[in-house]
């Protein structure tokens, strides 16, 4: 498709935050993927924040990392999962990152001379980053998704860049409003009132849906329909019905039983191919399994962040749980993921024993030095008691202590980032970093996207991969030290994944002789997991996992 007719639809959403913009947006993109359409998709953040590698996890859910290095946004994540597309940072946006990019620009005189203001500098900004984005992936359509819910004043601005860009292409610009219909239980009647009110404030931003989403607790009926129909301006055979669903995975196939995809091709106004039955079969068959699979496998997930409540904390590992359900789905398991509090074992060490009721333990990444202790304990556990164990960054790092505590006999072995005064610091903080954390440089400072691992021959991590060299993302500011890395390979600890110079360690495992699955990695493997491909780590850990029960 030529430049100049890509297609750009606007996810908005209506009546609460958290509706599903962004799983609908990958749903989206997925079945219009499958009618043969090049999709890339567009995350607005409207935070001042200029990514977002600064907020907290536990507040704003997981940092999810691009391969070109950008702190992005969790909804990206599932961009990537669904679509099966690597993004980079032209897919994400903030308003901080706009404003920047503006204030930039006339410091260096790119306005020659005019006053620049927020309206229409700001918006068209925003519209530049959107075209960009299509253009650079040659996409015939752009999904974006703007953050927050209408009526905001944080989305004003975006909202304003989609009818500037609708003004300019009337016929490439459409606009979907995701909306939430209540059920008071006292009640007992769904209520369109509020996604009418709604849909009165996107007119109010001179914007009109052309399909609604409505998301809800249960299947949406005809009366509905016509009401909603008759007060949001848009056809009856528009408005979808979203109800809930066990599965998010199951959003897609629900999408495709109302004819959505046939309905967008319809708006848009292009010739769309029959759906690939090859690779739609291969997404049902994917979310079969998530249903139908019974055999369990016990998985505890060793963190820290607790305080916030566990609704919160799985928000903050989304990928590393979507991983785990991915690679457990292809082996026909379900898994049964317990949060268990790294404190509660520094309090109550007898507490590790239940860890025995386990099939696996993951230790995921994190930061700072609350609960760690409870962690090598857990570590330390694992490996005595041939337990499958897998570290992700901090879990990795943690690993290496506690192996030189204990195999090694470094009893004050520990990370800078914890005890700074450690004389045996087998974790210290990067060299390129030093600077950075003395001038208080921490925005998108760390060590950051893809970099290339070369695996050691006949390791459980080249077994698992099935390849030599390979590409991993990562996201931290401290490594091994190459001070103490003979003395634990002495020791029976190999590095199986070093930097192609040597210099850094990116895997550390015990053989298979030695334990059945311990294995910790410096790179965060659960970006590249995605439903039809899980990751070759997880696999191997899933597989140890079902061996160890049985």
């Amino acid at each position: 498709m030529a430049k100049e007719n890509t297609k750009y639809i606007f996810v908005v959403g209506g009546v609460i935050s958290g509706v599903g913009k962004g799983i609908t947006s990958s749903s989206i993109g997925l079945i219009l993927k499958n009618r043969g359409l090049n999709v890339t998709a567009i995350k607005i953040d409207p935070y001042i924040n200029v990514d977002a590698g600064t907020m907290n996890p536990t507040e704003h859910g997981e940092v999810f990392v691009l391969g070109d290095k950008d702190e992005t946004d969790q909804d990206m994540g599932n961009y990537e999962r669904f679509l099966d597309i690597n993004l980079t940072r032209t897919n994400y946006m903030t308003t901080g990152r706009v404003y920047q990019t503006v204030i930039e620009k006339e410091r260096n005189l790119e306005y020659k001379g005019k006053c620049v203001e927020v309206v229409p500098h700001i918006p068209l900004e925003v519209v530049r980053r959107i075209k960009k984005a299509g253009v650079d992936a040659k996409a015939d359509v752009v999904i974006v998704e703007v953050g927050g819910t209408v009526g905001e004043y944080q989305n004003m601005l975006f909202l304003e860049a989609a009818r500037m860009l609708k003004i300019e292409q009337p016929h490439n610009v459409f606009f979907i409003m995701v909306s939430y219909l209540p059920t008071p239980s006292k009640v007992g009647e769904m209520k369109t009132k509020p996604t009418q009110h709604a849909s009165r404030l996107l007119n109010g931003s001179g914007i009109q849906a052309d399909i609604l989403i409505a998301r809800a607790d249960t299947p949406l009926d005809e009366k509905r329909k016509e009401k909603l129909a008759m007060f949001c301006n848009i056809p009856a055979d528009k408005i979808i019905s979203a109800p809930d669903v066990d599965s998010v995975y199951d959003i897609p196939i629900n999408f495709e039983k109302e004819k959505l995809s046939e309905k967008l091709c319809e708006i848009m106004n292009v010739v769309c191919k029959k759906p690939d039955e090859k690779r739609w079969l291969a997404w049902k068959n994917f979310t079969k399994k998530v249903h139908n699979s019974k055999d369990t496998l016990k998985i505890a997930m060793i963190g820290k962040y607790f305080e916030t409540g566990d609704f919160i904390l799985s928000d903050s590992y989304l990928s590393v749980i979507e991983a785990v359900k991915y690679s457990a789905y292809s082996q026909n398991k379900k898994p049964i993921i317990s949060w268990l509090n790294a404190t509660d074992f520094e309090k109550s060490p007898a507490k590790l024993k239940e860890l025995k009721n386990y099939d696996g333990i993951i230790v995921p990444g994190g930061f700072g030095s609350r609960g760690i202790e409870g962690i090598i304990s857990t570590i330390k556990f694992a490996r005595e008691n041939k337990i499958p164990y897998f570290g992700l960054c901090y879990g990795m790092q943690l690993l290496v202590i506690e192996y030189a505590r204990n195999i090694l006999g470094l009893k004050d072995a520990n990370t800078r980032e914890v005890n700074p005064n450690s004389k045996n610091m087998v974790i210290d903080v990067m060299e390129e970093q030093k600077e950075l954390l003395k001038n208080n440089l921490y925005g998108g400072s760390m060590r950051l996207g893809n970099y290339e691992c070369v695996l050691g021959k006949g390791t459980v991590a080249e077994n698992s991969y099935g390849s030599k060299e390979i590409i991993e993302r990562h996201r931290h500011r401290y490594e091994v030290n190459n001070s103490f890395v003979e003395s634990l390979e002495k020791k029976g600890l190999v590095f199986s994944g070093k930097s192609p110079n040597g210099k850094l360690m990116e895997i550390a495992e015990l053989p298979k002789k030695d334990h059945p699955f311990f294995l910790g990695t410096q790179f965060h493997p659960e970006f590249l997991a995605r439903p039809l491909t899980p990751h070759p780590l997880f696999t191997a850990f899933i597989k140890a996992c079902i061996n160890k029960k049985k």
